[in-house]
């Protein structure tokens, strides 16, 4: 019997995926659970395992390909007999020599680019390694390629007088049809010009996309976060014991989850006439990478204690920068958390990640003087202070909802309410 692999759903939103690189061969045989190929998506790239134990008879798509989820990658029969060796190197798969034509030295991205604009790459000089077309060898080839044929016509009149050219209208604003344009980049000595990896261009598509589509809006709070590091002090000897480490993000993630019961506006996505109140509460963390940011997922967050969010943070973190998160750790977030870390600033608006309506951007824990109210008395005070950056989509999320939500995770930090 012959089973046909076909391309996964890759997470969230994601409709397709690239075909990295076989890790196998027409011919070899495949246990299952064993990796088949590398599959290249906007969230991560992963091992694809084979889903039963067989000979591959057939690849359908070749390194570079872009597949649709549900279509047909390779071909698997159970009841075959291997023709080559397992150690034997993986040839190429179809279309996937230089030969093949002018998607051989391209990337995708370079492929959609080309595709958007109308190039034929075919008549494109590749400017990188070994005849590699690039970005801007498409955006180059638009401005070189000859127009359609005119018909002869009688020469032009001669030209009226100059007249001062009209005022652009105050509606303008900038872009094709604006009155501002952006000059032209002139390459000086010293100049380093460093082309996008595939997932900083997907990173700059989405940034681009959010800011677009979401009416974003910002809202700022300070927090005295004095009774939770009293807790987290009198707790983190015994976590790090367990092997876990008792960090103020765990007890802000905590706090978030709680937060987005309270205020389920915040934990919804916007559909085309409607937006929906998502029943689950998963709370992606982004984290940064050699490769840029990812966002892995902290399912049913709001379920778990302090310990359970630490351990969780703790695995995902490790996984991402070692490159071994798959497509489920990255799909199904309802909400966002950016936490700089150590070298961070007092705060920072950070862009919704879609299909999200809002993300929380943490800012740097900073020994502050504040005023503190005892037995009737204000006094001054010296305590660990953090202030949060809420940045939501008015599309859905109104001030009254906004605020009080970020207020409410600033209330459970200051009152240090939490089950750990």
């Amino acid at each position: 019997m012959a089973t046909k692999v076909t391309m996964p759903q890759l997470g969230e939103s994601v409709v397709e995926g690239t075909i990295g690189k076989w890790l196998v061969s027409v011919g070899q045989s495949v246990g299952k659970d064993e990796p088949l190929v590398e599959i290249l998506t906007d969230k991560a790239d992963s091992e694809l395992p084979s889903p039963v134990t067989g000979v591959v008879t057939e690849l359908f798509a070749g390194e570079d390909d872009i597949v649709a989820v549900g279509d047909a990658i390779c071909e698997i029969d159970e009841s075959a007999e291997a023709s080559v060796t397992d150690d034997a190197p993986a040839p190429a798969a179809p279309d996937a020599s230089p030969s093949a034509g002018p998607s051989a030295p391209t990337s995708p991205s370079v492929r959609k680019l080309a595709r958007e604009k109308d190039v034929d790459l075919s008549d494109v000089l590749g400017s990188g390694d070994g005849g590699r077309i690039m970005h801007g060898d498409v955006m180059a080839a638009i401005g070189s390629s000859p127009g359609p044929e005119r018909p002869a016509t009688a020469p032009p009149p001669p030209p009226a007088a100059p007249q001062a050219p009209p005022r652009p209208a105050a509606s303008r604003g900038p872009g094709p049809t604006g009155a501002f344009r952006v000059p032209p980049y002139i390459p000086k000595d010293g100049d380093e010009v460093v082309p996008f990896t595939r997932r900083r261009r997907i990173i700059a598509d989405h940034m681009v996309y959010s800011k677009q589509t979401a009416p974003d809006v910002v809202t700022f709070a300070e927090c005295d976060l004095h009774r939770t590091a009293v807790l987290r002090e009198q707790h983190k000897g015994q976590f790090k014991k367990d092997g876990l480490g008792l960090t103020y993000l765990a007890f802000a993630i905590a706090a978030t989850a709680r937060a987005l019961r309270e205020f389920p506006e915040l934990n919804s996505r916007v559909l085309d006439d409607a937006f929906v109140k998502l029943a689950e509460v998963n709370v992606g963390i982004a984290v940064d990478t050699d490769q840029g940011l990812v966002v892995p997922v902290i399912r049913n967050t709001d379920e778990l204690t302090i310990r359970g969010i630490a351990r969780a943070v703790a695995d995902v973190a490790e996984r991402a920068r070692s490159g071994n998160l798959t497509p489920n750790d990255l799909s199904g977030k309802t909400f966002t958390i950016s936490n700089p870390g150590r070298r961070g600033n007092l705060v920072g608006g950070a862009i919704i990640s879609q299909p999200n309506v809002g993300i929380l951007r943490l800012g740097t824990i900073k020994k502050r003087v504040v005023v503190i109210e005892h037995e009737g008395e204000d006094l001054m005070a010296i305590r660990p202070v953090m202030h949060m950056a809420l940045t939501y989509d008015h599309r859905v999320v109104d001030g009254v909802h906004a605020n009080g939500f970020l207020y409410r995770i600033a209330e459970i930090l200051e009152y240090g309410d939490f089950e750990l």
